[in-house]
């Protein structure tokens, strides 16, 4: 009977167009008592008790919804990565070194429209340069940072803190003592390297120096192993710039070598999903890699990992003409489309 009545009274809130609608609870039958025996004092008369209205409970969205906040500085970041980003800066031009034990300094000039593109990379001693193996941790971070942006809950913190599981995962490396030592030497590395350029100068007044991370920390105990890792302005400002990250094919950590992961770099910044093919002088592959390998040596290596095509999206050719070299990069999708509709036109003629 209580529960017809409550029902009832759902529907009554429903025709006068409440927009949400709360739970009529109907007092217990010794309430009931009470209550009239009460109302019957006062008026002389039994008069119908008032509901006790119950406040709406939360739903599972509701829930959500009050759970998440914009991320702070130093916030365990654990969402599952969608998108593996990249800068396209540090694609364009040889910020990193493609062999792991590198001193001596890079120098690297190219003219422009608005002048001199300068980049000079160095490192502290007994330090290495920051190498293209240890930059997969970067891809990392960057990547971290645009899926926060994504969410559109906020612009992301400088500052990070990731579990170490994940970091191992997420660049194919497996989770124990000896790849965490590898990662922290990679993050001392990256710290210790400095840049000096003047990119991103527009008005010709323009220079900065910076490593790629401000600082970084390891928390190591039974409960807890993480990485507390902050990026150095400079880079902050490039990944949080609109249009500034390119999406990188997941089986990119799985290069192990150098050189292939700079011709890697090198197709997705410049072929990308295009129908065209990229052809470059191998003059200027040298130049780009910053390889500090001679330039016949740099040719070698260069052509046997032509030859084993075996970069992850694109097709790589070499191709000799007019006394020239150069490489060819083709997207693997668009080149195989293209092959199967010219086949079909083939057989159509035939």
């Amino acid at each position: 009977m209580r529960k017809s009545i409550s029902r009832f009274f759902v529907r009554l809130a429903k025709l006068f167009g409440e927009e949400e609608v709360q739970e009529v609870i109907l007092p217990k039958p010794e309430q009931q008592q009470e209550i009239e025996q009460e109302l019957t004092h006062k008026t002389g008369k039994i008069e119908a008790p008032p509901p006790i209205i119950e406040e709406k409970k939360q739903t599972k969205k509701d829930k959500e919804k009050a759970r998440r906040k914009k991320p702070i500085e130093g916030d365990v970041v654990t969402t599952d990565l969608r998108d593996i980003r990249d800068m396209m800066e540090i694609m364009e031009s040889p910020y990193l070194s493609i062999s792991k034990n590198r001193r001596t300094p890079m120098h690297y000039e190219r003219k422009t429209s608005d002048g001199i593109v300068k980049i000079k990379v160095s490192c502290h001693p007994p330090y290495y340069i920051a190498s293209i193996y240890d930059w997969d941790i970067m891809i990392f971070i960057e990547s971290k940072m645009q899926e926060i942006m994504n969410s559109k809950s906020d612009i992301p913190p400088r500052t990070l803190i990731v579990p170490r599981y994940e970091l191992l995962e997420a660049i194919h490396k497996h989770n124990g003592k000896k790849e965490e030592k590898d990662i922290k030497s990679s993050l001392t590395r990256l710290q210790t390297t400095l840049i000096e350029t003047n990119v991103r100068n527009e008005d010709g007044k323009y220079d900065a120096g910076f490593g790629w991370l401000d600082s970084w920390g390891y928390t190591d105990r039974k409960d807890i192993k993480e990485f507390r890792i902050t990026i150095s302005q400079w880079m902050y400002d490039g990944i949080c710039q609109k249009g500034s990250l390119l999406k990188v094919r997941p089986e990119y950590f799985k290069i192990t070598s150098g050189i292939k992961k700079f011709l890697y770099r090198t197709a997705r910044k410049h072929v990308g999903n295009q129908n065209k093919s990229w052809d470059f002088l191998i003059e200027t592959l040298y130049e780009k890699s910053g390889s500090e390998r001679e330039f016949k040596k740099f040719k070698h290596d260069l052509k046997k990992s032509v030859s084993d095509n075996d970069i992850p999206a694109y097709f790589m050719k070499w191709i000799e003409k007019d006394g020239k070299t150069y490489v060819r990069f083709t997207n693997k999708e668009k080149e195989i489309a293209k092959m199967i509709s010219d086949d079909k036109k083939t057989r159509k003629i035939q």
